[in-house]
């Protein structure tokens, strides 16, 4: 059922995206990698051990490559301004995904 209603949020948000500022973000085993949606630019480059938290502002969706290189799992935890909070564990071997718009924020494990 979960992933059912992860696949309607996604295609929403994919369908929405054109309208919308997004953002996207590729996390792999130990780097942080952002990027310009429109033209693949790498704007940011971070290495990191742990959480990446990943704060998507108002009328902005976030889009999330997991790249691990191997088949794994990542907990993703997207947390809304209500205090709501969703908990996932997504595939990360090369999987890209697209949160609903914000404000919320992202934390992947």
């Amino acid at each position: 059922m979960k992933k059912i209603t992860l696949s309607v949020a996604l295609l929403a948000a994919v369908l929405t995206a054109k309208a919308q500022d997004t953002i996207c973000t590729m996390v792999k085993i130990d780097e942080v990698l952002e990027f310009n949606y429109q033209t693949d630019e790498v704007i940011n480059r971070e290495d990191y051990s742990g959480i990446v938290f990943i704060e998507v502002k108002s009328g902005e969706i976030l889009c999330l490559h997991l790249y691990d290189k191997k088949k794994n799992k990542r907990k993703v935890t997207i947390t809304y301004p209500d205090g709501e909070q969703v908990v996932q564990r997504l595939d990360s071997e090369s999987n890209v995904y697209f949160t609903q718009i914000g404000p919320l924020t992202v934390d992947v494990k």
